[in-house]
């Protein structure tokens, strides 16, 4: 394009969230430059230093599955051409709550199960493909550099592994994909701004995955992808076993300190715990590809930029840099995506002001915060704050999901706002009430 925002962009994070953000800047921005202290480019299916969760099985969730797509013309088309299962989201996973598979039901929705590792090779092969991108791998992002006034982000101060000094790279924007552990709230207290305000929901979840060779002596999956029960109040245990592109995997689910085990006789016998005893029965006798490895995630925390009194300009945040969501609900990979598009619109009108980019990026959070937020404070040992949305929405929601056991239309509507696709809202129109307290006719 002709006209620029500026010459230089600087994303810190080489994330799923830091390559879309180096996607869309790289359309405004002569330069945009991409850093990690991890190796980046390497083989396909290793798990980053940095993503000790990369070992577990990810989601992508429907309305993820469309902006990438958006993004990356033919993106899913490539992923099916290597062998990654691609299949509906109503048809292909079986989805159980408190027991009880939901019918299964067409929504037109597209489920990609590559896997975290793969998609993120695949994603950083398309943003490495721009010319105008640059990767600096195995570097570290000491802080941020600030103008004299420090009202405005210059710039940041990175260190090589191999360099005996740090540099600054000097950039118009910043945008931190740095995740979960983000430093952003620390270095703008250290140049004299406010504390960023947080929601915490503490669930203290812990989950175990194991890896397993196919083909399967007994395969409850076949053709399709995934088998889905569900954690609730009413059954704590939850699951996700997944047929992956050259293996099987099963995640298994405690939350408030339960914790399914590591060695393969315990992790068994908590599968074998789970209210749907296929899962089980297709890997008691299963080679595993290695032990299983166990990730432990204390609480979910929304960082609310929206509510700071002052901000810097040329820095933003996005994906978990901003908010980190309970990992079983599957959304952060899509939130990041949903986020690119905020990110997106600001950049088509101009120079992005952080007020009115915060602002708009809470609005998108608001839905997925208060679908895993609210689902997790339904577990009565769960701490974080109980609204009366909350309390209704975990009335309501046990209805539709058990009255979805016999009827398809809102096993659709569900799987449709749980895809990210349609609100929350959507599932409160009265023909959706109707069929939940009345049946279908």
């Amino acid at each position: 394009m002709a006209d620029y925002l500026g010459d230089h962009a600087v994303v810190l994070g080489g994330s799923v969230a830091g390559s879309l953000a180096a996607r869309l800047l790289s359309d405004h921005y002569r330069q945009v430059t991409l850093i990690d202290r991890d190796t980046l480019i390497g083989p396909e299916d290793d798990s980053r230093r940095a993503v000790p969760q990369g070992h577990h099985i990810h989601a992508l969730l429907a309305r993820g599955q469309q902006i990438l797509d958006e993004l990356f013309t033919g993106f899913t088309d490539e992923l099916a051409s290597i062998g990654v299962p691609i299949g509906d989201f109503g048809t292909s996973l079986s989805w159980y709550f408190n027991g009880r598979m939901i019918q299964k039901a067409e929504t037109g929705l597209i489920c990609v199960a590559a896997g975290r590792p793969l998609l993120e090779s695949r994603l950083r092969g398309r943003v490495r493909a721009l010319p105008n991108v640059t990767y600096r791998e195995r570097t570290d992002i000491v802080d941020l550099v600030a103008a004299p006034g420090r009202d405005r982000i210059t710039g940041v101060r990175v260190q090589a592994h191999d360099a005996a000094e740090p540099e600054v790279l000097d950039a118009d924007l910043v945008v931190d994909a740095t995740g979960r552990g983000t430093r952003t709230p620390r270095w703008l207290e250290q140049l004299g701004y406010p504390s960023v305000p947080e929601e915490r929901v503490k669930m203290e979840l812990t989950y175990t995955t194991c890896h397993f060779h196919g083909p399967l002596n007994f395969d409850p999956i076949g053709d399709d992808i995934a088998l889905l029960p569900v954690a609730t109040p009413g059954m704590p245990r939850g699951a996700i076993f997944a047929r992956l592109p050259d293996r099987y995997a099963l995640s298994l689910t405690g939350i408030l300190g339960e914790k399914p085990p590591t060695d393969m006789h315990g992790y068994l016998e908590y599968a074998k715990s789970l209210p749907v005893p296929e899962i089980y029965k297709a890997l008691r006798d299963a080679e595993p590809m290695g032990a299983p490895a166990m990730f432990h995630f204390p609480a979910s925390i929304r960082r609310r930029y929206e509510r700071m009194s002052r901000l810097p300009d040329g820095l933003l945040a996005i994906g978990d840099a901003a908010a980190v969501f309970n990992p079983v609900y599957g959304q952060g990979m899509t939130v990041a995506a949903i986020g690119a598009t905020v990110l997106g619109k600001h950049l088509a009108k101009g120079v992005p002001q952080p007020r009115a980019y915060f602002r708009d990026l809470s609005a998108i959070v608001d839905a997925p915060w208060d679908m895993a937020a609210g689902a997790d404070l339904g577990f009565p040992g769960v701490v974080g704050k109980r609204t009366l949305k909350t309390r209704l929405g975990n009335s309501y929601i046990p209805r539709v999901q058990a009255a979805a056991a016999s009827d398809g239309v809102l096993s659709a509507a569900f799987l449709r706002t749980a895809g990210l696709v349609d609100p929350p809202t959507a599932l409160m129109k009265p023909s959706v009430m109707s069929r939940v307290f009345f049946g279908k006719r």
